[in-house]
C-alpha cells in the first residue's frame, strides 16, 4: 500500500524546494503530481510558455460533476536574500510550538494540507468531488492564476466554491482590496545641472507624478467611506511607489527615471477609473516635458492587475467555511490575493487559511504549530462533509 504522508511530512517537502518566484518551481510540481499518482489520483499540468521553467498543477477527485470545492494555494515565495535567519530557510524546524521555514506561513503550509485533504477524500469516496489548485508567480503579482483557472476549467468538470488558503488565522475572509501596478518610465534630456532649464530631469518630472499620488491619498483620506470601503484599513484606495530608481550624477538632469505606481482599490470603485486618471496625469506631465525637448517621453505599462474580492451575499463558498469554522464575524484585508481571481472567472470564493499574515515574508516565517493543526482539524471536518 502506498505510504500517506502525514501533512507536517508533506509541508517539510514543499518547503525543501525554494521556489523563489524568480526560479523554477518544477521540482516541486513534479514531486506533487508523482505523489497524488502514486494514489491513483491524476493531476494536470500547466505550463507557462512564456516561462517553461514554471507551471501550475490542479487535480480533482471524487464524482466526474461539477460542483466540485477547490483548494487554491500558491506555490511560489519571497526571497531570502539578506534576511536574518536563525536556521535553514528551506529545511522546516519545530522550536517553541511553532514551525519555522520560508513559506510555512505563506503558503505552503495550508499547500501541505490541501495535498493531505485531496488524497484524503480520494481514499474516503466523497459524494460532492475536491479539487486542488496550485498555482505560481502569486508573489510577482498574482499573474499564475488566470491562465490556470483557465486551463482548469477545459480540463475539469467546473468546481463551484474556491478557498483559497492565504494565511487568515483560519477566520473566513469575504473581500480584499484589488491591486493595478503601472511600470513607469520617464525619458529625459541630459544637460549640466546649472543649464537645467534647457534639459528635462526624468526625476524632477517623475516627482510630479509621485507628488500626484500624495494628493490623491489625501483626498481618499478626507473622504468619508461608504460601507463596503469602512470595512477595510485604511477605509479607501491607496496610490503607492515602494522603489524609484534613476540618474547618473548629481550635477547632470537625469535621463532615466523609473518606478512602478501601485493601486489598492477598495471593491466598489474602479480600477480602470484610477488608470485612466493616472494616465491623463501622465500625458499631462508628458506633454510639458515635449515643450522643453520633443524626444523626452513617459513610458507606460500594466505590471499586474489582480481584481478586487467583492463580499457576497449568502455565497456558497462563505457559508461552507462559516459552517466549518464556526465564526461568524466580519472579516477583510487591505492586501490582494487570488480569490478575486476566482470570482471574477464565475466562482463563489473565500479566503481561510491557518497563520498570521504578519508572518509572511519575514526572516524566520513561521506557522504556529495551533494554526497548522487546526487547519488540519478543517480539512478533517471538510472531507467529513464531502463523503455526507
Amino acid at each position: 500500500m502506498v505510504e500517506q504522508l502525514s501533512p507536517l511530512e508533506i509541508m517539510t517537502k514543499l518547503i525543501s524546494f525554494p521556489t523563489v518566484s524568480r526560479d523554477t518551481n518544477l521540482p516541486l510540481v513534479e514531486w506533487v503530481e508523482g505523489y497524488l499518482e502514486s494514489h491513483g489520483i491524476t493531476a494536470h499540468r500547466w505550463v507557462d510558455p512564456d516561462q517553461p521553467h514554471k507551471a501550475a498543477l490542479f487535480a480533482h477527485v471524487g464524482p466526474e460533476v461539477e460542483g466540485a470545492v477547490v483548494l487554491s494555494g500558491h506555490t511560489d515565495v519571497v526571497p531570502v536574500d539578506g534576511q536574518p535567519w536563525d536556521s535553514d530557510p528551506f529545511t522546516v524546524v519545530e522550536r517553541d510550538g511553532k514551525y519555522y521555514g520560508r513559506g510555512t506561513c505563506d503558503m505552503k503550509g495550508f499547500d501541505a494540507l490541501a495535498i493531505w485533504a485531496l488524497i484524503a477524500a480520494h481514499h474516503r469516496g466523497v459524494a460532492q468531488p475536491l479539487q486542488l489548485a496550485l498555482s505560481f508567480d502569486e508573489e510577482v503579482g498574482c499573474t499564475g492564476a488566470p491562465p490556470m483557472i483557465q486551463a482548469m476549467q477545459k480540463a475539469l468538470p467546473k468546481g463551484s466554491c474556491v478557498i483559497v488558503g492565504e494565511p487568515s488565522v483560519m477566520r473566513p475572509v469575504t473581500g480584499h482590496k484589488g491591486g493595478t501596478g503601472y511600470s513607469t518610465h520617464l525619458v529625459g534630456f541630459e544637460v549640466h545641472s546649472s543649464l537645467m532649464h534647457t534639459g528635462v530631469s526624468a526625476i524632477m518630472q517623475g516627482a510630479r507624478l509621485i507628488d500626484w499620488a500624495n494628493a490623491r491619498n489625501a483626498e481618499n483620506m478626507a473622504r468619508t467611506p461608504d460601507d463596503v470601503a469602512s470595512l477595510f484599513t485604511p477605509p479607501f484606495t491607496t496610490c503607492h511607489v515602494g522603489m524609484i530608481e534613476g540618474g547618473t550624477a548629481h550635477n547632470i538632469t537625469a535621463k532615466d527615471c523609473r518606478f512602478v505606481m501601485d493601486f489598492r482599490v477598495v471593491p466598489g470603485e474602479s480600477a480602470s477609473d484610477w488608470e485612466a486618471a493616472y494616465l491623463a496625469k501622465v500625458r499631462e506631465v508628458e506633454a510639458d516635458m515635449q515643450t522643453i525637448h520633443a524626444d523626452t517621453r513617459i513610458e507606460i505599462s500594466q505590471k499586474f492587475n489582480v481584481p478586487a474580492l467583492v463580499p457576497e451575499v449568502e455565497g456558497e463558498a462563505e457559508t461552507l467555511v462559516r459552517s466549518l469554522t464556526g465564526d461568524n464575524g466580519t472579516h477583510v484585508v487591505s492586501y490582494g490575493t487570488e480569490a478575486g481571481q476566482f470570482q471574477e472567472a464565475g466562482y463563489s470564493a473565500v479566503i481561510c487559511g491557518p497563520g498570521d499574515i504578519a508572518q509572511a515574508h519575514q526572516p524566520n516565517e513561521y506557522i504556529e504549530v495551533a494554526q497548522f493543526n487546526a487547519g488540519h482539524s478543517f480539512m478533517q471536518q471538510l472531507v467529513d462533509r464531502l463523503a455526507d
